[in-house]
């Protein structure tokens, strides 16, 4: 599976100019359904063409643009190690793909830039939370969603305390070997440590260490982000990666237990035993703070009041409707929205854009059903000012 947080929405919303293709498809994890996977991809790049010739480019512009798409049809490799979603971006600048845990509706949208609404649910405000399981031996950090969780690749943060502590200065470097340890439970392993001074201020040293390490490589893969996470470890460990933590939306309670011994789904229903509670409260106080604002000028949920409000960073909290577009044009520079009943030449969906815009400025988007906005309309916004 494939990450996406803000830092990757602001690349893919500054791109630049000229046409954009945005792709979304269900796949499949395991099984035959797999081999669907090709065929669908394949005949939404063919829509996908006929929409840029349309638009007016020449067929091998067209081509060009398509072609990083195209050859992902043909990777068996890649149809192997799937998620639940496949969201794919396109340009004549940039060539995208992401393997998400998103049950997507079949979609093709060609803009002015990449349209992004159908990853809200990862990037709102009770989307998704991240589990970081570590102990002395092993990272592991997981990403979830209220149904899903998936392995991240921590890239080059340490694996574990020896890999953290290998490169440092020999003279500080910690001696250890690794053993059997009788009440350790299955498969585990107990560090064994030689060093100068008490050993347990030793260890905890070198353990503060190696944890400063992990959190360098945890923020860099994570940079932008705001979602919930959770610790999982022995007691013991959770304080010192306390310490060492620069990840301002960590969670204060965490699985407590040699995470080594469980498995990624047992790590996730802890985890969201822990962060369900914080996500409800935070919606039920969102939904409550509109209402209580809904006749001042702190709120609205009007689309022309609100694309403007969110473009210059005014917009608190969103909520908006996943499944339901609204076409139309906005000017910066006049602030003026056109709303069009179907989508016209230059047209990009309005909603996608009040939500770009929130979580560009560091506001909070709950994408919702219709049934559960807080108000009769597609979008309803809590203003700063």
């Amino acid at each position: 599976m494939d990450i996406i947080g803000r830092k990757n929405l602001r690349e893919l919303i500054e791109e630049g100019d000229g046409r954009h293709v945005s792709i979304f498809m269900p796949t499949h994890r395991t099984g035959q359904e797999t081999q669907q996977g090709p065929i669908r991809l394949k005949n939404l790049l063919v829509e996908a063409e006929e929409r840029l010739q349309a638009a007016g480019l020449r067929t091998p512009e067209v081509a060009k643009l398509l072609e990083p798409a195209f050859k992902l049809v043909e990777d068996s490799l890649f149809w192997q190690k799937q998620s639940d979603g496949l969201a794919i971006f396109a340009s004549s600048k940039m060539a995208r793909h992401y393997r998400l845990p998103l049950d997507f509706d079949e979609l093709v949208v060609v803009a002015d830039r990449f349209h992004i609404k159908p990853l809200l649910q990862l990037l709102s405000g009770d989307g998704r939370f991240y589990i970081l399981a570590i102990s002395q031996d092993q990272v592991r950090l997981l990403e979830g969603t209220r149904y899903t969780v998936d392995e991240l690749d921590l890239e080059d943060a340490p694996k574990s305390l020896a890999d953290a502590l290998r490169f440092d200065d020999p003279e500080q470097r910690l001696q250890f070997h690794t053993a059997s340890g009788p009440s350790g439970g299955r498969g585990s392993r107990q560090a064994i440590f030689y060093g100068l001074g008490a050993p347990s201020d030793d260890e905890k040293d070198n353990i503060l260490r190696y944890f400063q390490k992990l959190d360098a490589g945890v923020q860099d893969l994570l940079a932008g982000e705001r979602a919930p996470l959770v610790l999982a470890g022995v007691d013991y460990l959770l304080p010192i990666y306390q310490e060492a933590n620069g990840y301002a939306s960590l969670v204060d309670e965490g699985v407590v237990g040699n995470p080594d011994d469980l498995s990624a789904k047992e790590l996730h229903r802890q985890a969201w035993a822990i962060v369900q509670p914080r996500f409800a409260e935070e919606r039920k106080e969102a939904l409550s703070l509109f209402r209580q604002l809904a006749e001042t000028d702190r709120a609205s949920d009007e689309l022309e009041k609100v694309i403007p409000a969110a473009h210059h960073g005014r917009v608190d909290t969103l909520f908006v409707t996943l499944d339901h577009q609204q076409w139309g044009t906005f000017d910066p520079a006049t602030n003026e929205v056109d709303v069009h009943q179907d989508a016209e030449a230059g047209d990009n969906d309005l909603l996608d854009t009040a939500a770009v815009q929130t979580l560009l400025n560091g506001g909070t988007v709950y994408a919702v059903q219709r049934e559960q906005m807080p108000a009769e309309t597609y979008l309803a916004a809590v203003l700063r000012y």
